[in-house]
């Protein structure tokens, strides 16, 4: 099929950019990588009557690094993010989650800002956004520039706080400790296909090996990924045994209540979550363990 018929426009600044937002605003779609957006459009669930074509702007797909953190523009492809060394070491999350999106030829167009302001809710990039604690920067015409925390920014299925006016210009995540670990895991019926179910956490360890703080997240069980705040205070002040990681994965299966469908029904889905949480956990804390020099035993 072919999309709608929609005028094409190709700003080369930021500011017409927003000058055709303001103009148009919900009649109007933002093209970035299109690996979501296209395929709307062809089969006409998407029909904006103005598309609007970032990719000229080049601002907006740089890495910076700062005291604290990166900040990566809305338009660094996926690949960019799968490959880069200063990415790899200081958010390893962030890339290996982009490494399970789609295949090559997707990642190579796909961008971070598309990805995470379309919020397909068992995308990858969204997931760890919301557990890394990355905050997007939204700009608009008449009202400037606003920086929205990934826990406000999804609203349900594919809806955000992004205003109709407004562009995503970049995200800004903090650098963890150097004894934080970060892992990802996701389960599919192929690689490369969306996940049933994902989960993806960050575990900081104490000198002794107990859990200083854990943040963790999972994607495919409701509109939006979502925080298992219930398993992070478990998981606080304690060193993982076995029987905890139990409890944790039970914690977790009941922390959701998903909806079924023709991929995997709810009781299923509910089981993938504690499974995954259980091992995604345990990943994380060895790899804070690691980085921290520290074997677990406190010695």
């Amino acid at each position: 099929m072919k999309p709608p018929p929609f005028d094409y426009h190709r700003p080369q600044t930021l500011e017409e950019t927003l000058d055709l937002l303001a103009e148009y605003g919900s009649d109007a779609k933002i093209l970035a990588g299109g690996q979501s957006l296209i395929p709307l459009m062809n089969f006409r669930l998407a029909r904006p009557s103005n598309l609007i074509d970032i990719n000229g702007l080049d601002e907006l797909g740089k890495v910076s690094s700062t005291e604290d953190g990166l900040i990566l523009g809305s338009l660094v492809r996926h690949r960019v993010i799968e490959s880069s060394p200063q990415i790899q070491s200081s958010l390893p999350l962030l890339a290996e989650a982009t490494s399970l999106i789609g295949y090559p030829a997707i990642r190579t167009r796909g961008t971070l800002g598309g990805s995470v302001t379309h919020a397909d809710p068992s995308a990858e990039l969204p997931l760890a956004f919301l557990v890394l604690g990355g905050e997007i920067t939204l700009q608009s015409k008449p009202r400037g520039s606003r920086s929205v925390g990934a826990e406000f920014f999804f609203l349900t299925y594919f809806t955000t706080d992004v205003q109709p006016d407004e562009v995503a210009t970049r995200l800004v995540f903090q650098r963890p400790s150097p004894s934080c670990g970060q892992a990802i895991l996701e389960f599919s019926r192929r690689p490369g296909d969306f996940a049933i179910v994902a989960a993806a956490a960050t575990v900081s360890v104490e000198e002794n090996g107990t859990v200083r703080e854990g943040r963790i997240g999972v994607a495919g069980v409701s509109g939006t990924p979502v925080r298992l705040s219930t398993v992070e205070g478990a998981l606080k002040g304690e060193s993982l045994t076995p029987r905890l990681l139990g409890q944790l994965g039970l914690l977790a299966r009941e922390s959701v209540d998903p909806e079924g469908d023709i991929h995997a029904s709810a009781e299923f889905r509910k089981h993938l979550t504690g499974v995954l949480t259980r091992r995604v956990v345990e990943k994380a804390w060895r790899q804070a363990l690691r980085n921290s020099g520290n074997n677990g035993s406190g010695k």
